[in-house]
């Protein structure tokens, strides 16, 4: 598979060091043929890291960076420092057009308002939304959206979610017209507040797009596989995907702890241990790793500060992905035929 795509890492984000991330991009290297990167950071510690990685120093150029964003500093405090910080570089890489994507595992705050900042938001947008991908029963991962970037919306930003949302699905899970619902109390249509309901109102209308609007899903449907994108405002969104996160690894630790409680226990995990290794594979986050800041003119994935090397490859095989499909343009189209149609 050929990847025509310059991809900007910022190798001094994450919790696991330049190592992992330097292995994640080498990882990627070898499943995209002809995708090249830009790795920016320490020049001489990635370039001794490097010295392990043979293949990808062949086909990545370094940037050199002074400075690092640290995972507790606040979003405006980084900003200032943008032009010397792995991070703003990277971003500023895709601006300038030397990039077509950026990934970072750093700070999520600080990200995003560079990102905002220095990309800007595609015209008829409002505000970007993170997005990302969860584990379902369905036959594809479930889209979810906003994740954390607005905490307070009105329904034209749900809107607006939704069109990206779709545009998002279409292009990841190769669906002609992915199911849309919105995130709310009840899945009856007197449920929820004015702004979910008019939210509902608009979407329902606009049945000339590639997508399909099926009205409401609660907290307990996130995952059952009954939409392919999940709309909501970030303050729900964040609280909902932390909830997914911590009911997952109860539900590990559970298992872990029943298996070891006795003999008999230990031998039936034994007997069952190809199931429980596919579903300690389907929950891993590393399996589904990279979201995205959706409705920037430009591509920018933030990947898990604690991913290892094959999440940071899935991260960046999401950006890469984007950029061979066009997502920007996906959007900008779809956005226009709505607001068209709406007129």
């Amino acid at each position: 598979m050929t990847i025509n795509a310059r991809i900007a890492v910022d190798a001094m984000g994450g919790d696991e060091g330049l190592a992992v991330m330097l292995a994640g991009v080498a990882h990627a290297r070898r499943r995209f043929e002809g995708t090249q990167f830009i790795l920016v950071g320490d020049e001489a510690a990635i370039s001794a890291g490097l010295k392990n990685h043979p293949n990808l120093s062949q086909n990545a150029d370094i940037v050199h960076a002074p400075d690092i964003v640290s995972a507790t500093e606040k979003p405006s405090q980084a900003i200032r420092r943008a032009k010397t910080t792995s991070m703003g570089i990277a971003v500023d890489l895709v601006k300038r057009g030397e990039a077509a994507a950026a990934v970072s595992s750093g700070n999520t705050g600080a990200l995003m308002a560079m990102a905002k900042l220095s990309l800007r938001t595609l015209p008829g947008i409002d505000r970007p939304a993170l997005a990302a991908m969860m584990p379902s029963l369905g036959a594809t991962d479930v889209i979810m959206l906003d994740l954390g970037a607005n905490t307070d919306c009105d329904a034209r930003n749900l809107v607006q979610f939704a069109v990206m949302g779709a545009a998002y699905a279409r292009t990841m899970l190769d669906l002609k017209s992915p199911r849309v619902a919105l995130l709310n109390i009840g899945t009856e249509e007197l449920k929820g507040t004015d702004i979910i309901r008019d939210a509902a109102a608009q979407l329902k209308l606009a049945t000339h797009l590639p997508m399909s609007f099926t009205g409401f899903v609660e907290g307990n449907q996130l995952s059952r596989g009954d939409a392919d994108v999940i709309v909501c405002d970030g303050f729900s969104g964040n609280i909902a995907l932390k909830t997914a996160e911590g009911t997952a690894r109860f539900v590990g630790d559970l298992l872990k702890r029943a298996f070891r409680s006795s003999l008999r226990s230990k031998i039936g995990f034994l007997i069952s241990r190809p199931a429980t290794e596919l579903l300690r594979d389907h929950l891993d986050p590393n399996n589904h790793n990279g979201a995205v800041f959706l409705g920037l003119n430009g591509v920018v994935v933030k990947s898990h500060g604690s991913a290892n090397e094959i999440g940071v490859a899935h991260a960046i095989e999401v950006a890469a992905k984007l950029v061979r499909e066009e997502l920007t343009r996906r959007i900008s189209d779809d956005l226009s035929n709505f607001e068209a149609a709406a007129a």
